[in-house]
C-alpha cells in the first residue's frame, strides 16, 4: 500500500453529498479502512494491471484499491449521487481513477480496459447472482475476481456435491474457475449493515475448464436437472433427451440419481451427450 493523502473521512463525504444508502439498490457501504484494505490485498499483486471496481458507492474500496500500485482503477457506479463523490476522489489520485456512470449488468467489461485487469467488488446483494453469471460466460476476461457476496450466495458459489448448496450456480462457477472462501465480514461493517454476514470469494480462471464440454450445453444440463432436483434423473431429463435412461446408462450413471449426486465431471459428460445430439 502507497503513503495515503489527505483525505476527508468517508462519514463526511456521505453527509456532504446526501449518500444514505438505498435499499432499492442494495446498497450497504463499507466505511472501515482496515477492511477495505484486507479486501484489496486479498486481489494480489496489482502491479501493472487495472482494476474494474463494480459498485463503489461513496468510494470506500476504491481509496484502498488506489492505494495498491495498480495502473489505475475503473468504477462503474449506477447511483448519479455518488459520481461527484468519486470524482472528487480521483482529483487526490490524477489519472487514476476513471469514473463510469452505467448499470453493471448492461455495461461492456471490455470496453473500459485496455490491459491486464482484476474486478475487485463489494457486490450490490440484489443483482450479484446475475453479475456473477454474466461474467462466468467469459471468465478468462480477468486474471481473478476479489468478490463479496452474501454469505448464503457465497456458499452456493462453493458447495459441492451431496450439499443442499449444491447446484447451477456452483456447477459454472466451479467449472469455469479455482473458487476459493477468504473470509467472512460481519454485518456490523456495514452502514446501513444488512440482515446477514457477507463473505469474500476469489475466483480465478482455470486455463482450461474443469472437464471438457460446451458451456452452452453445460447451462442447460444444469438448468434442467437443478430446477427440477427433487426428480430423479430419468425424470428430470426427459425434456433433453428421448430416452434418458439409455443415455445415463451408456455415462455409468444411475437413472435414479439426483443432480446433486453427480459431480462436475458426469455433468460435463452430459452435456456433451446433448451436444452429440
Amino acid at each position: 500500500m502507497q503513503h495515503p493523502p489527505d483525505l476527508p473521512p468517508l462519514r463526511d463525504v456521505i453527509a456532504r453529498y446526501g449518500l444514505a444508502a438505498r435499499k432499492g439498490l442494495g446498497q450497504h457501504f463499507l466505511l472501515d479502512r482496515n477492511l477495505t484494505d484486507r479486501i484489496a490485498r486479498a486481489a494480489g499483486d496489482l502491479t501493472g494491471r487495472t482494476v474494474l471496481e463494480i459498485g463503489p458507492g461513496p468510494g470506500g474500496l476504491t481509496r484502498s484499491l488506489l492505494m495498491t500500485h495498480a495502473v489505475d482503477v475503473v468504477a462503474v457506479e449506477r447511483d448519479r449521487r455518488c459520481i461527484e463523490a468519486l470524482r472528487e476522489l480521483g482529483g487526490a489520485f490524477p489519472g487514476r481513477l476513471r469514473v463510469i456512470e452505467a448499470d453493471a449488468l448492461e455495461v461492456d467489461e471490455a470496453s473500459l480496459l485496455s490491459g491486464p485487469a482484476v474486478l475487485v467488488a463489494n457486490l450490490p446483494y440484489n443483482i450479484s447472482t446475475a453479475l456473477l453469471v454474466k461474467w462466468l460466460k467469459t471468465p478468462d476476461r480477468f486474471a481473478a475476481y476479489v468478490l463479496m457476496f452474501q454469505k448464503e450466495v457465497a456458499d452456493r458459489i462453493v458447495a459441492g456435491p451431496g450439499t443442499k448448496a449444491y447446484g447451477r450456480l456452483s456447477v459454472m462457477a466451479q467449472w469455469a474457475c479455482h473458487v476459493e472462501t477468504l473470509f467472512d465480514v460481519n454485518r456490523s461493517a456495514f452502514t446501513p449493515p444488512p440482515k446477514v454476514t457477507s463473505t469474500v470469494l476469489r475466483l480465478t480462471p482455470r486455463d482450461r475448464p474443469l472437464a471438457p464440454a460446451d458451456r452452452g450445453k453445460l447451462e442447460s444440463v444444469t438448468a434442467t436437472v437443478f430446477g427440477q432436483r427433487r426428480k430423479m434423473l430419468r425424470g428430470s431429463l426427459k425434456g433433453l433427451f428421448a430416452d434418458p435412461e439409455v443415455v445415463l446408462g451408456k455415462l455409468g450413471i444411475s437413472p435414479t440419481a439426483r443432480p446433486e449426486e453427480l459431480g462436475i465431471p458426469e455433468l460435463c459428460a452430459l452435456a456433451r451427450a446433448l451436444a452429440d445430439g
